[in-house]
């Protein structure tokens, strides 16, 4: 059995076959979806899972269901599960969100100054590595944003920023891929917001904060120009051949 190949070289136990099955055919099935802007409004079918991932039909409909309890598909009788799009009442309300959230704990987390800032510096460089790579430097991106809301120090508010996970990475990959050079603007942004945190400044933390998601939201209000297959090449080659 080939090796290039993760999810068919996966060999579980017997009575986790299925299971495991299901949980491979569900984790490549949500990357999927979540870091290919060019699935949105298409069918993804059965035997196309079942080929890409190496399973068989069983665990590749659990899977599709499970994702379907997630609202990232919808399945459709005899045409497939279908990726629905990003809604621009979606985008706003995500995006109200997180500035609700993240605006009042950059003000809190301004109170650890440097302490927070280095870890927030070590962040940035590692997006600034991961550049060329959309889906990492977006995974980045909102590790940078989750260290600020977990030093706030609200259990609560980081449990419910915890669940915009999904619909973060789906949003901020589309923003990369369809307004050039957004990574740049993110960078300064991000080091905006660093330095508020560094100067234990709170209004100055959470204004470069309202600004950067402002901009973001700009970003993923814009018009998709160029057709999906040239948008693919901007994704890492890992994910632009899947």
């Amino acid at each position: 059995m080939s090796m290039s190949n993760p999810y068919q070289s996966q060999r579980p136990a017997i009575g986790q076959r299925a299971d495991a099955a299901q949980d491979v055919v569900y984790r490549w099935l949500k990357q999927h979806v979540l870091t290919l802007p060019s699935r949105e409004g298409t069918f993804l079918t059965e035997a196309e899972v079942c080929r890409e991932t190496g399973t068989s039909r069983t665990p590749v409909r659990e899977a599709l269901l499970r994702l379907e309890a997630d609202g990232l598909l919808q399945i459709v009788p005899k045409k497939g599960a279908y990726v629905p799009p990003i809604t621009e009442t979606e985008i706003e309300a995500v995006m109200q969100a997180r500035g609700l959230v993240e605006e009042w704990c950059a003000r809190q987390a301004a109170g650890f100054g440097d302490m927070l800032a280095t870890e927030l510096d070590r962040l940035i460089a590692r997006q600034v590595e991961v550049q060329h790579d959309t889906v990492a430097f977006i995974e980045c991106d909102r590790e940078f944003h989750r260290t600020i809301v977990r030093a706030a120090g609200n259990p609560v508010l980081a449990d419910f920023y915890e669940s915009l996970r999904d619909r973060q990475l789906r949003m901020g990959v589309r923003a990369i891929t369809i307004s050039g050079g957004r990574g740049d603007s993110v960078l300064a942004e991000h080091a905006a917001i660093v330095e508020g945190i560094r100067r234990g400044q709170p209004e100055q933390a959470a204004a470069a904060v309202a600004q950067h998601l402002t901009r973001t939201l700009v970003a993923l209000r814009l018009p998709i120009a160029a057709g999906w297959g040239s948008v693919a090449t901007k994704l890492s080659p890992a994910v632009a051949a899947q």
